[in-house]
């Protein structure tokens, strides 16, 4: 084939240091927002950002010229300096180590997006942490979870 083609869609995780609930009301829209630029500037396109007080869902196309790693590197420096310029009440903000992503078949990519608007409701009834594994469960990902959370 004398084309390089490529359509992998990505689900991705991650919370705040320690869980700290600094994603509030004044922020959060602004915040998916940013981090939807940075993933459209890294060419991979956002599909739906959003998640709850204490962590951020991400669904986008992955670019085939970028890795994981380095996407999620960007997402995080950057919004993570953007963010302490918000306000005192944000000077303290990082995010966690450490990072979910998990492969979305095309023909349910609706569902994630519907899963990613959904977090206020859904986190009435489970935690973050209760929500991960249960992700880590799905896919069949071992861990040790003496370093899962931080």
């Amino acid at each position: 084939m004398s084309q390089s083609l490529s359509k992998v869609y990505v689900h991705i995780t991650f919370s705040t240091k320690k869980r700290h609930p600094f994603i509030d009301d004044n922020i959060k829209e602004e915040l998916w927002s940013y981090i939807g630029g940075i993933c459209k500037g890294m060419e991979c396109d956002p599909v739906r950002v959003g998640g709850h007080n204490d962590h951020i869902h991400i669904c986008c196309l992955l670019s085939k010229k970028i890795t994981q790693i380095k996407l999620l590197e960007e997402i995080k420096k950057v919004s993570s300096k953007w963010i302490k310029t918000k306000g005192m009440q944000y000077s303290k903000f990082y995010w966690q180590d450490g990072y979910g992503i998990f492969s979305v078949n095309p023909s349910e990519v609706e569902k994630v997006v519907g899963y990613i608007e959904s977090q206020h409701e859904h986190h009435k009834k489970r935690t973050f942490q209760q929500e991960l594994l249960a992700f880590l469960k799905k896919y069949k990902m071992e861990y040790d979870e003496r370093y899962l959370w931080d």
